[in-house]
């Protein structure tokens, strides 16, 4: 399972780190999964943070960051 961490800015200069798995894919393909997922119509991703899960809309997202050894969550 590749797991990565994201570190959103959102468009109200606020930050959110999110992981977001994806089973049997390798990290890279993972990475390419999320920011298609973002940039296509529905624009929305399922993440989490800490133990919560997150559904993260693109509309309010500013940047994305991909941290290869993992942000602090």
């Amino acid at each position: 399972m590749a797991r990565i961490v994201l570190r959103i800015r959102l468009i109200s200069g606020d930050h959110l780190d999110l992981t977001y798995e994806e089973p049997g894919a390798a990290e890279d393909v993972t990475v390419q999964h999320a920011v298609t997922a973002l940039a296509g119509d529905n624009g929305m991703l399922r993440c989490r943070h800490g133990d919560r899960d997150i559904v993260l809309y693109a509309r309010g997202v500013a940047a994305v960051e991909i941290a290869p050894r993992g942000a602090v969550l």
